[in-house]
């Protein structure tokens, strides 16, 4: 599959890497095709590329928004035509670093950045996963001993079935779906419990595991 990364960072690099070890095409987003990390970074693989956001999400099957939350819109928005009627996996966060850590978000409540996506791209399918964990255990659960879950939600249930699928090769089993887009909320706010648990514990090597009763 030709797969976009939309972000240059660690995040964005460690998705690549990983998506290029599952024989997956990957371009890598960026602000320009001529980025001198992406491209260092592009040139280990010849399956591997680098392009602007707009070329990289054109070029695309399905991409992934890995960038901070306060440049996702931006990015979103510069990428729009290319994705068109494709999915994107949107991996960010509205973290509000300003007053130091641990952050605040900068939307909340009534509304979340995965529903501000999703308004912006009206003609994309916008899945909201990913964005609850430390970066390591995105593409490795196996490394957290025991059972624990990953959740989601989208406005397209064939676009949802397509990301579980897709995440079943990184080794999660079937996320949780919590629904509709505006579910963003719940999946956004969670990072403000997640941050000081960082704080408290030392680490990011946990996640969250729901215990059903009978």
């Amino acid at each position: 599959m030709k797969v976009a990364v939309l972000g240059t960072g660690d995040v964005g690099k460690m998705l690549g890497t990983k998506l290029l070890e599952q024989g997956h095409e990957v371009r890598m987003g960026s602000r320009s095709a001529a980025h001198e990390g992406a491209n260092a970074w592009a040139a280990a693989s010849e399956r591997a590329s680098v392009g602007t956001f707009a070329d990289a999400a054109a070029w695309s099957e399905l991409a992934m928004l890995a960038v901070s939350g306060q440049h996702a819109l931006a990015v979103a928005e510069a990428a729009r035509e290319g994705l068109r009627s494709k999915v994107l996996i949107d991996l960010t966060n509205p973290l509000d670093f300003s007053g130091g850590f641990p952050p605040t978000l900068s939307i909340c409540n009534d509304d979340s950045l995965g529903e501000q996506l999703q308004r912006a791209l009206s003609d994309t399918h916008v899945v909201k996963t990913l964005n609850t964990l430390a970066n390591p255990l995105m593409l490795d659960p196996g490394a957290l001993q025991g059972p624990h879950d990953l959740l989601m939600c989208g406005n397209d249930a064939a676009a949802k079935q397509t990301v579980a699928a897709f995440l079943q090769d990184f080794g999660w089993s079937a996320p949780i779906d919590l629904g509709d887009i505006d579910n963003a909320r719940g999946l956004e706010m969670w990072l403000v419990l997640w941050t000081r648990l960082y704080r408290a514990l030392g680490t990011g090597h946990f996640n969250l595991h729901i215990q059903r009763g009978d």
